[in-house]
Parts: structure tokens; sequence; C-alpha cells
């Protein structure tokens, strides 16, 4: 991982996309600080597409979508993109699966659920899982005494056990059934709401993140970011990103945005 100060102004002058994670990318103890905000919105204003990519749930994404200055958002780890037609004052939500498997893959998912929180003491259900409509969201932090890594590691070991994908972000283990994550739904939001290939325009992406659970971005993008607080997971991560911040979470984002913004208004 370089320093950001090493993205080269020729490449991220070129940037028509931001890609970010929410939490602890975009956050600092679960807040997000004034400048990130304001990041958002200066880079929307300047013409850059700025899309979360998120495994916070369905209804947090809709208010993202409606209220945040972004173009888009995808949710639950790649389950939805989320997409607020101001126009016409209408939410398009587009789903990796139908209403009917989302249902069925919930009423499976409740006896992992019972199995966790049984298997793993201290773990509890995300204070948000309510309003989630296709995964399960496990807090091993963010409301809870931080679990150790062996228990994290057992309750992604027993997501597996069921057939399902597990995925770990800096505050929830996430699990699923079915073979779609945040770099799948990525491409179908690109392609059905910009007509764009993914991968004939990933040069003009960045993709901003801060753990695991972000892995297959950090993989798939030339220009993949992670904040300060990536080297927590820096063992772990097979797949790390290209460039990091100095600084952590929204603070590290803002100094990402920064350089975008420079090298944007010296190239246009």
């Amino acid at each position: 991982m370089k320093p950001i100060d090493f993205f080269l102004q020729q490449d991220a002058g070129n940037i028509n996309y931001l890609l970010t994670d929410i939490d602890d990318t975009l956050t600092n103890s679960g807040r997000i600080p004034a400048c990130a905000y304001q990041a958002l919105e200066n880079l929307q204003q300047i013409g850059v597409k700025v899309i979360p990519i998120t495994g916070r749930p369905a209804g947090w994404c809709d208010l993202i979508a409606r209220m945040w200055p972004v173009d888009g958002v995808v949710g639950e780890n790649g389950a939805f993109y989320f997409v607020y037609d101001e126009q016409n004052k209408k939410m398009i939500r587009r789903y990796a699966k139908s209403e009917q498997e989302r249902l069925a893959d919930r009423t499976k998912m409740e006896e992992v659920r019972d199995d966790i929180l049984k298997s793993v003491p201290g773990s509890a259900l995300s204070a948000d899982q309510h309003y989630r409509e296709a995964d399960l969201a496990i807090d091993f932090c963010e409301d809870v005494p931080h679990l150790s890594g062996a228990n994290i590691k057992k309750i992604v070991e027993i997501f597996e056990s069921y057939g399902a994908c597990a995925k770990i972000s800096s505050i929830h283990v996430n699990g699923w059934f079915g073979n779609y994550d945040k770099l799948s739904m990525t491409k179908i939001l690109f392609e059905e709401r910009y007509g764009a290939d993914l991968a004939e325009v990933r040069e003009n992406v960045v993709f901003a993140g801060d753990s695991p659970n972000d892995e297959p971005m950090f993989s798939y993008f030339p220009h993949s970011v992670g904040v300060a607080n990536v080297l927590q997971f820096s063992e772990i991560l097979s797949h790390k990103p290209t460039w990091i911040t100095r600084a952590e979470g929204g603070f590290g984002f803002s100094q990402l945005a920064n350089h975008l913004l420079q090298a944007i208004s010296l190239s246009r």
C-alpha cells in the first residue's frame, strides 16, 4: 500500500466515479465528520458520481439515496442498489434476488441466527437488523464489547456451515445466501444506470474502504484506497488497496477527496 500522495495527478484527474464504504471509511467512532460529508458534496458538484457501497441495511440505504449528496447506493453487501429519481420523485430499487427468494432466505437464516447467538457468547444481532431485507448482521463491536478474533472467526464458520456467504466488516459479520457481493452489484448498477461496462471504465473509478468485506473491490480496481485504519486488517487481507491515507475513517476519506478535487480541477 502506497501513500495517497503518490496517486499520480494525471490518473487522479481522470476519475469520474468515487465508490466508498461507509462504516469506518466515512465515519469515525460511528459518526460522519463534517469534512467527510462536505467532501461528498464537493465531489458531486464537480461532476464525480459518488456511490456508497455498504453493508448497511435497506432502511438506511433508502435514506442515503434520498438525502445524501450521492448518485445511488449499493447496500447489504451487494443485495441491491437504490437510486432516487429526483425528477419523477421515485426510488428505483434493484435486487439481486426476488422478493420470494429473499423471504425464503430470511426464514432459513433464523436457524443460523439462533445457532450463532447460542454458540458465541457476547455476540448480538446488529441494531439495524430490523431494517434489512436480505442478510443477517451479527454485531461484534458496534454496540457490544469487542469479541475476540477467535469468536469472530467462529461466527464466520457457523455462517459457512449453513452454506451462507460471510464477510467481516469493521463492526459486523454479515451473512447471506447467494453468490453476489459488493462488486457484482456494482457491475449491474454501472450497466443499468450508466450504460457502462465496469471493466472498461474502472481506470476512471476510485474505491475507498477499510475492511475485509471490501476485498472484492480492492482487488478489482487499480485505484483502490484504504483509509489508515485498514492496517488493523493487513494480516488477513488477501487483496490490499493500492493506496492508503494518512488519517483514519472520514478524515482519511476527506484527504482522498481533496487529492482528487485538486487533480480534477487542474485537468478540466
